[in-house]
């Protein structure tokens, strides 16, 4: 009789305490940056990052995530007059100090970074065959976000900084680009190395928002 040999069990690795307190220190680091210097991202670097991307979680391994590298002149020009359509829109919802506050902001890193990305949830997607998201659809979009995360974290750890620009209308921008009706807008990323890297961030240091204790946004049932 044969029998055929079996690979011995793969151990996963492990993850010693100076790993962990480095991540942990990725996570306080991982900042919305919103300025930016204007030299091009390293070779690869790009690839790198949605190689990173790629390998986030999704609901039933659907994988509902696409992105469109944004670099034509005309398009990122149209991109940023919807932001400042929106953005006009959004200070006139403001009024007295918090009207000057939002005003004194800089909420868009479009006119240094070098990098534009657009992500996208292909809600129409076949892979996955509909697994796990008959009662919550919306997962499909949490899926692209998981996405979003992991490539942020990869670009801190690179030294590269990444801002979410979400003062922009998703279907305006989504004609822009000229993508599939089912793909919907998750996230307009500015990308670049930050100007002033802080682990600190920007609406904090602003006055805008504190950040919540997060004992206080835990029940217990």
């Amino acid at each position: 009789m044969n029998i055929r040999s079996q690979p011995p069990p793969l151990l996963p690795p492990f993850f010693d305490t100076a790993f962990r307190a480095a991540f942990d220190e990725l996570l306080i680091w991982r900042r919305d940056v919103r300025r930016f210097m204007r030299d091009p991202l390293a070779e690869g670097e790009i690839d790198a990052l949605l190689a990173a991307a790629h390998r986030a979680p999704s609901v039933g391994n659907s994988q509902p995530w696409r992105f469109a590298l944004v670099e034509s002149p005309a398009r990122r020009a149209a991109v940023r007059a919807d932001f400042a359509r929106c953005n006009a829109e959004a200070l006139a919802g403001y009024a007295g100090e918090r009207a000057k506050l939002y005003a004194s902001l800089k909420l868009a890193g479009l006119d240094d970074a070098p990098v534009h990305l657009a992500v996208f949830a292909d809600l129409e997607t076949a892979q996955g065959h509909g697994l796990g998201r008959r009662t919550m659809p919306e997962t499909m979009e949490y899926s692209a976000v998981g996405a979003v995360i992991l490539l942020w974290l990869a670009a801190r750890a690179a030294g590269i900084g990444v801002g979410w620009l979400s003062i922009l209308d998703p279907v305006a921008v989504g004609h822009v680009l000229e993508t599939p009706d089912n793909w919907r807008l998750i996230a307009y990323l500015c990308i670049g190395y930050p100007a002033d890297p802080c682990d600190v961030p920007d609406l904090e240091r602003a006055g805008w928002q504190e950040r919540a204790d997060w004992r206080d946004l835990l029940i217990k049932r």
